[in-house]
């Protein structure tokens, strides 16, 4: 980084949640391609539509034992006794459509599992294995989420509308969206590589 001691971040990374802090330095922007990673994700990611990213971040690690680690082959076992005690469960976002959803998105999964072998190489080959670098404005959609949400939908996922795709290719580096000021953009970090060798 440029400034270790104190670093220029996005302005949407609350300098107050350590959490939120090691979410924006280690893993937003940085390019994912771990499967159950990739199915957790797109299931958080759906779980904040209509809430900030830090009320669900806050409940990652609860989310992930109640929805058995983001494990397809469990979620999709999951019966009207085990929707009830998530909706109970003030741990993660009581949402019935959420919770419904995660469970489509796991039936969903494992067929899109069957055609492409997972997330992994269904997402990364819209941008040739590449990110793509964003050195404009915010974007909050674009073709490719518009393209991607169209085709997940038509594969039975849930909540997984463009906006909620893009920020999602945003989660997993897909798009590096870093602000052009911040130390995690690439260019910075190419500068700051230069400067140090």
């Amino acid at each position: 980084m440029t400034n270790k001691e104190n670093p220029c971040r996005c302005g949407w990374a609350n300098p107050n949640n350590p959490l939120y802090v090691d979410y924006h330095d280690h893993e937003w922007g940085v390019p994912c391609h771990d499967e159950r990673q990739l199915f957790e994700m797109l299931n958080l990611e759906g779980a904040q539509a209509g809430l900030s990213w830090e009320t669900v971040l806050n409940k990652r690690e609860h989310y992930r034992k109640v929805f058995d680690q983001f494990n397809p082959q469990k979620i999709i076992k999951y019966d009207d006794r085990k929707i009830e005690a998530l909706m109970q469960d003030a741990g993660i976002i009581r949402n019935r459509l959420k919770i419904n959803a995660v469970i489509s998105n796991a039936h969903a999964y494992l067929k899109l599992c069957e055609e492409f072998g997972g997330l992994d190489h269904y997402l990364w080959r819209h941008v040739k294995g590449k990110p793509v670098v964003n050195r404009s404005g915010r974007i909050i959609t674009n073709e490719l989420s518009d393209s991607i949400s169209k085709d997940l939908k038509k594969r039975g996922f849930k909540f997984v509308g463009s906006t909620i795709i893009y920020a999602y290719m945003q989660a997993i580096g897909m798009v590096n969206d870093h602000s052009p000021d911040c130390d995690w953009h690439p260019d910075r970090l190419s500068k700051a590589r230069k400067r140090s060798a």
